[in-house]
């Protein structure tokens, strides 16, 4: 929209880039750059963009220049019905365009992606229970563990076994399950611990055998044999390959950033978290990736900042009574031991 030609080149080039990203998140059918180039330059109503290229959502933007900065606004809509579903606005200098170009790319698609997520939520909840398919159990299972109840987690789990009945190899719902089993244990909920454990190692190899070129399902399964098995270095490494298929996804990050506290390496922890938190600042769980940096921080003896996150977090969650352990900790290694005591006590 700065009325230059010449910059048609870093629009092209950072659509592509888009379209290349959201390729690389499981379960979104993304159109190809051959088609949605079509729409280039002229007016398109996004109804007719959803019917012609058979999708649910259009992601639309525009890019400004002015001097060295530059402005990109982005909106996604329901081409259903119209709705806008999220709209942002991106600033940045062009001194080098290039990694300019992929810090745009990593936040656009760090909005988006759990954005649409959350819409396929909403839409699955209004299916009739009885035609629900794998991939509508699998989402009302998503919403239900992240609730964070006993009673939230005992439906997802009925629902995760539905979906694995109709489809035995189903990698993100085992996933899925897995993660809901390692939440169970980790909340202390009065549930059979060894059977939990059981399952869950279960649920996470169908996730990583099954799920080899799924992001979501190799992250998920690898954080179950890691925390559940005790299999740090091969879940680690599930992990890392889930996010070298996808290196946009918060989720493996967060669980990568948890796996290396395990291992007693903060450090590496703290890289993976904070970059998970850029990519993702409104992640539905975004208060377990802030539980883990209250950790990595309590390991490097920042006591300070372990309990700014962990209060973070508890604001977010309150029912995530993981927070409250690094909390307390936190708190008494500070010397304020009346509050830790408190938390404890609560």
């Amino acid at each position: 929209m700065s009325g230059d030609p010449e910059q048609d080149y870093f629009c092209d080039g950072l659509v592509e880039d888009i379209i290349t990203a959201l390729s690389h998140v499981p379960r979104l059918f993304v159109v190809a750059r051959n088609s949605t180039f079509t729409y280039k330059d002229r007016a398109a109503d996004v109804r007719t963009v959803g019917r012609e290229l058979a999708v649910r959502y259009v992601l639309e933007g525009s890019v400004r220049r002015s001097g060295d900065r530059l402005r990109l606004t982005g909106q996604l809509i329901d081409a259903g019905d119209g709705t806008h579903l999220w709209a942002e606005r991106f600033d940045g200098r062009i001194q080098d365009i290039f990694d300019l170009q992929d810090d745009m790319t990593a936040t656009v698609v760090g909005a988006v992606a759990p954005r649409l997520e959350m819409a396929e939520i909403e839409k699955s909840k209004r299916n009739r229970p009885e035609s629900l398919d794998a991939y509508d159990l699998y989402l009302r299972a998503l919403a239900a563990v992240r609730r964070m109840t006993r009673e939230s987690s005992d439906e997802a789990l009925l629902l995760l076994e539905r979906a694995l009945k109709i489809d035995p190899e189903y990698a993100v719902a085992a996933g899925l399950g897995a993660w809901a089993c390692t939440l169970r244990v980790a909340q202390n909920w009065p549930v059979d611990r060894e059977a939990e454990k059981s399952r869950g190692v279960e649920l996470g190899r169908i996730a990583v055998l099954k799920g080899q070129n799924d992001s979501e399902a190799l992250a998920a399964g690898g954080y179950a044999l890691a925390f559940l098995g005790e299999e740090l270095r091969e879940g680690l490494r599930a992990i890392e390959r889930a996010i070298s298929l996808n290196s946009n996804s918060a989720m493996a990050l967060a669980h990568a950033g948890w796996v290396h506290n395990y291992l007693g390496q903060p450090n590496e922890a703290i890289q993976a978290l904070e970059r998970s938190m850029r990519l993702s600042p409104r992640d539905p769980t975004l208060f377990r990736t802030q539980t883990a940096l209250a950790f990595a921080h309590l390991f490097r003896d920042e006591f300070e900042q372990a309990i700014t996150w962990a209060r973070r977090a508890v604001e977010a969650n309150p029912n995530y009574t993981v927070t409250y352990r690094a909390l307390a900790c936190a708190l008494a290694h500070a010397g304020r031991l009346h509050e830790a005591q408190a938390i404890i006590s609560d």
